[in-house]
């Protein structure tokens, strides 16, 4: 009898990481707290050049000129369903030798990071995400040209997922 195997190691597997079947990973989503965030900036800036562009020419050249602000809301009622779909095709994944990172609606991009050749596992937040309760875990490799950045997470999981990919990190390594 086999002891130890993933199998037994029930839906965890053995590394600790979260296997579907059998090499399929288990994506895991954005939380909805960075569509919010987005979603409200898009409203903010897009609502003030909304105003800017029907109150100004309005105002100084007549009513008929007002007609500008229709550009901008339009732009936004386009932004919001993208930004919706952007949201939904951010996920992520954690196997047993790597990371995947998966993005983009019209240009699909998928990103393997594998844990040894991680060097720098940082979060970060800025004022903006923190005032939503939301931090990014930002991994640097060799290759300059990695971008593999995790937005919006929650702040509790994006530490556990840096400390989690750090440890995993320094074990793969080790051997180098």
């Amino acid at each position: 009898m086999e002891t130890g195997s993933a199998r037994d190691a029930g839906p965890t597997g053995a590394a600790g990481t979260t296997q579907a079947a059998e090499g399929e990973p288990v994506w895991i989503a954005l939380p909805p707290g960075l569509l919010k965030m987005r979603r409200l900036l898009l409203v903010v800036w897009l609502g003030l050049i909304t105003l800017a562009a029907g109150l100004l020419p309005g105002l100084l050249a007549g009513p008929a000129w007002a007609a500008f602000a229709v550009l901008p809301l339009a732009l936004m009622v386009w932004g919001w369903v993208m930004i919706d779909r952007n949201w939904r095709s951010w996920r992520y994944a954690e196997r047993a030798d790597d990371l995947l990172i998966s993005r983009g609606v019209l240009w699909h991009e998928e990103t393997v990071v594998p844990y040894g050749r991680m060097q720098l596992v940082e979060v970060t937040s800025g004022p903006v995400e923190r005032y939503f309760r939301l931090a990014s875990v930002q991994l640097h490799t060799a290759a300059a040209a990695t971008d593999a950045t995790i937005p919006g997470l929650d702040p509790a999981e994006a530490e556990r997922l840096r400390d989690r990919l750090t440890e995993l990190g320094e074990a793969r390594s080790a051997g180098l």
